[in-house]
């Protein structure tokens, strides 16, 4: 094999597989010599690849844990299992991995080639997650033109139903993708009512980045801060939960709307929230701490109920 980057990536997807290979078994599958090994050894490592070698007579090498993740090298199942895997973790907000889960699912498929996307919606079309119900569920497919159309920049084209029913076509520069609570919602500036917006993923449809490239405008705040004040006017209420625990025992989520210090009562936190009382209890409830619900009389309530159902299975 003559062609260096083609026996680099060779080389590389060898290495992938977690075990020691010696220097003459890999010289031998590359049909070069064990000198070529090492000198290509050593540019995978000026490319950033951590590869450890071992002393000895034969002498091996084995990719390692580096300071940086490199890019990977993938075969057909492989991609394959991480995409439907990054799918179903995309589709709904699920806390702490959604967004980023977002990301590495744009790249991915930005990539596949078209026999393994058909094998991805063929695998996501035939299995069912269950997942919390009270949230709805987006269509990854959205997601990734939405996250790709925000890296671009792109202006992006969709139809949009409205909370009354309403239905219209909007062209956007979108900005950022954020997960609140159980929902998606795209933060974009529309064009034609010039002005900024926050849109619920799950009423978006036909989703496509339109090619046109543009210059990103500034937020006048924190896009996650923008779609909370816009939710505050949304069918939402006022929480107030004392936990048992120190600030920072709670979970990131709940450790910002924490109050500063905490009392010999526990640690009092208040947001506004516009989940179901049922599904924000379980949230509560998944903490693992004990909690005492303040406000509002609802998620007392949903707090009850739980505690009961769970007391009586």
């Amino acid at each position: 094999m003559t062609d260096t980057p083609a026996r680099l990536l060779s080389l590389l997807s060898i290495l992938q597989t977690p075990r020691e290979w010696p220097g003459s078994e890999l010289a031998a599958r590359l049909r070069v010599s064990p000198r070529t090994i090492r000198r290509d050894i050593e540019r995978l490592r000026d490319l950033g690849y951590p590869v450890e070698a071992t002393l000895g007579a034969e002498g091996g090498y084995r990719l390692v844990a580096g300071a940086a993740m490199p890019p990977l090298l993938l075969d057909d199942e492989e991609a394959v299992a991480i995409a439907v895997g990054l799918r179903a973790g995309a589709g709904h907000a699920i806390e702490g991995v959604e967004e980023a889960s977002v990301r590495a699912l744009a790249k991915l498929e930005q990539v596949l080639p078209s026999r393994l996307r058909h094998r991805v919606g063929a695998l996501q079309s035939a299995t069912v997650a269950l997942t919390r119900g009270d949230g709805p569920s987006v269509a990854p497919g959205t997601l990734t033109t939405m996250a790709s159309a925000v890296a671009g920049p792109e202006r992006l084209r969709f139809a949009y139903e409205a909370r009354d029913g309403a239905r219209s076509r909007r062209l956007v520069e979108p900005y950022r993708l954020v997960s609140a609570g159980s929902r998606w919602y795209l933060v974009a500036y529309d064009l034609e009512r010039g002005d900024w917006r926050t849109f619920r993923v799950d009423r978006v449809g036909e989703a496509f980045a339109t090619g046109a490239r543009f210059a990103p405008r500034e937020l006048p705040m924190d896009a996650r801060e923008f779609v909370r004040r816009g939710l505050r006017g949304r069918q939402t209420y006022a929480v107030e939960v004392t936990f048992a625990a120190g600030r920072a025992e709670l979970p990131e989520w709940l450790r910002e709307a924490a109050a500063p210090g905490a009392g010999d009562d526990g640690t009092r936190v208040r947001f506004e929230s516009g989940d179901a009382p049922e599904w924000l209890v379980a949230r509560l409830a998944m903490t693992g701490l004990p909690f005492t619900v303040q406000a509002p009389a609802a998620l007392s309530t949903a707090a009850h109920a739980l505690a009961a159902r769970g007391a009586g299975a």
